[in-house]
C-alpha cells in the first residue's frame, strides 16, 4: 500500500496570516493523523514563513505515525534535522525565495555534495529521499549518493494530465523502474490531488508515499465549506 503523508505548510501559512494560533497547527496534525494519514511533512524554509522552525520541534514531541522534513540542507536546515530526528529527511534544492518547490536535484553535478548531506543524516538512522525529477540520468546519480528514496517531483505530470495523462505518466514509469532496478525507495509529491492521484498511483510500480499539502487543503476548504455554513447557520436561526 501506498503510505500518505500529509504536508501541512498550508495550514501554518494561514496561522501566520492573523499571528495567532488558528488554526492550532499541532491539533490539526494530530486530527490528520487520527482521520488516517500514515505522516506529517513539514517543509520549513528559511524566513519561517509558514512552518516555524519551533513547529518542528513541537510536532516532533506528539506525531504518532512518522514525520518527514523537507528542505534545502543549508546549515540551518542540518541543524534543525539533527536536532528533532524526523523519521525522514527529504532533500530539496529550493532557492531561498521560492514560492514552492520547482525542479529537482541535479544528482550528477551535485553529486559528492549530496553524498556527503546523505551519509550525515543516515549515519543517525534517519531515512533519507532525494528530490529527483522523473528522470533516469537523475536516478542514476541520486543511486550513487548512497540515499534511500528518491521523490519524484511530480508537477509535470499533474500540468499534463488533464490533457493526455498516458504520455503525462509515461516518464515517471521510466523512472520508477530504474530506480528499482537500483534498490531505491519511491516517494512522490507536488501537485498531486484527487483528480489526477489514482492513476499516478495505479501506473507508476514500486511507489512507496506521497506528500500532499496544496491540494488537499484546498480539496478539504471545498467540501467543508457546506458543513461549516451550515452550523454557522443553524446557530443564528435556531
Amino acid at each position: 500500500m501506498t503510505a500518505l503523508s500529509v504536508n501541512v505548510n498550508k495550514i501554518a501559512t494561514l496561522r501566520n496570516a492573523r499571528g495567532g494560533n488558528v488554526p492550532d497547527l499541532i491539533k490539526c496534525s494530530l486530527d490528520i493523523e487520527q482521520f488516517g494519514a500514515q505522516g506529517i511533512t513539514i517543509h520549513p524554509r528559511p524566513d519561517e514563513r509558514h512552518i516555524r522552525y519551533q513547529d518542528a520541534r513541537d510536532l516532533k514531541k506528539v506525531i504518532q505515525t512518522e514525520l518527514n522534513i523537507e528542505g534545502n540542507p543549508n546549515e540551518k536546515f542540518i541543524a534543525l534535522v539533527d536536532e528533532v530526528q524526523p523519521a525522514q529527511v527529504t532533500l530539496v534544492p529550493d532557492a531561498v525565495d521560492a514560492i514552492t518547490s520547482d525542479a529537482g536535484w541535479d544528482t550528477v553535478k551535485n553529486e559528492a555534495y549530496l553524498t556527503k548531506i546523505v551519509k550525515h543524516f543516515k549515519d543517525q538512522g534517519i531515512r533519507t529521499s532525494i528530490f529527483v525529477n522523473p528522470s533516469i540520468e537523475m536516478v542514476e546519480g541520486a543511486s550513487k549518493t548512497g540515499v534511500d528514496r528518491i521523490e519524484l517531483y511530480t508537477e509535470a505530470y499533474a500540468h499534463q494530465y488533464p490533457t493526455d495523462k498516458e504520455a503525462a505518466i509515461a516518464p515517471y514509469i521510466v523512472a520508477a523502474q530504474k530506480a528499482l532496478d537500483l534498490g531505491l525507495g519511491i516517494n512522490a509529491g507536488h501537485d498531486l490531488s484527487l483528480e489526477n492521484m489514482r492513476y499516478f498511483k495505479d501506473n507508476v510500480p514500486g511507489l512507496l508515499e506521497v506528500s500532499i499539502g496544496h491540494a488537499l487543503i484546498s480539496e478539504s476548504l471545498y467540501m467543508g465549506l457546506e458543513n461549516v455554513v451550515n452550523m454557522y447557520k443553524s446557530r443564528l436561526t435556531d
